[in-house]
């Protein structure tokens, strides 16, 4: 039966200053994500750049059409991340993203619930989520990060697009082994304060991280898809079609005119551990 761990910790800190903390970490990630918006100009990119494909669309989507397609982009490459070709990136990327979910919901109702204990279904949840995040991000920095497996860079080179992967992997790792040894003294402790500090570093740190990208990704595959059904494309030209004759015959498909349409994996052939 799994406990809530933050019911002892309630008998040293109250739960005021807990429910205080996760409150503060919510307004850091909107002042964060708010933060990044201005000063990087993301929407006023993204809205002039939606205006600029609309005008160079070759048709008009209607609403009903636009609908459909968020309601593709959710189920596609929100929900299931159906982008990632790689089914390691996208099983390691799942694990992540939805143990996230479930760790910060569990935690906002085991934290408000306080001071009386909360139901053992919560505080499962809590620890499925933090192990789900610690097995997905452990993977991805390990074993799936590009600049790892192709570029032959060492795992422990760390850079600051890191930050974001580090912190939440930090925050899973040390919140389950703080639940594990709390009582025990000074580890005990010791876990809770680098628990709470990573968590304070992945919240306070979204202008620094990846972190806001979670939050712009499904809008920019909606606009992605919105272009391609206008005809706009984003103002790239469209796929070649070697079966239509004016695009076999351009002088850039010269080489290609006569191959077959279907040529084989290509670079895919080989996994890229050559490096």
């Amino acid at each position: 039966m799994f406990s809530n761990p933050f019911v002892e910790l309630s008998a040293t800190i109250s739960p005021e200053l807990m429910q205080t903390y996760v409150v503060l970490m919510f307004l850091a990630v909107v002042g964060g994500t708010i933060f990044d918006v201005v000063h990087k100009k993301s929407a006023k990119y993204f809205f002039e750049n939606a205006k600029k494909a609309e005008e160079a669309g070759a048709r008009q989507v209607s609403g009903g059409e636009k609908v459909s397609i968020a309601v593709k982009t959710v189920a596609e490459d929100v929900l299931t991340s159906a982008e990632f070709c790689n089914p390691k990136r996208r099983i390691a990327h799942l694990l992540g993203m939805y143990g996230f979910i479930v760790f910060i919901i569990a935690t906002a109702v085991l934290v408000f619930s306080l001071p009386g204990e909360s139901a053992g279904f919560w505080a499962f949840l809590w620890h499925l989520g933090a192990l789900m995040v610690f097995v997905g991000c452990g993977w991805f920095w390990f074993f799936i990060r590009v600049d790892v497996a192709s570029e032959g860079n060492p795992w422990n080179r760390i850079v600051r697009a890191d930050l974001f992967v580090l912190s939440l992997l930090a925050t899973a790792m040390f919140g389950l082994l703080w639940s594990l040894f709390q009582g025990t003294g000074i580890l005990g402790m010791l876990l809770l304060f680098v628990f709470i500090a990573s968590s304070a570093v992945l919240f306070c740190g979204v202008f620094w991280s990846k972190f806001a990208h979670m939050f712009f990704k499904p809008a920019a595959a909606f606009q992605k898809r919105v272009a391609k059904a206008d005809g706009s494309l984003d103002n790239l030209p469209p796929e070649a079609d070697r079966g239509n004759p004016a695009d076999r015959d351009r002088h850039s498909m010269e080489l290609l005119k006569d191959a077959p349409l279907n040529m084989g994996l290509g670079i895919k052939r080989e996994a890229p551990h050559h490096y």
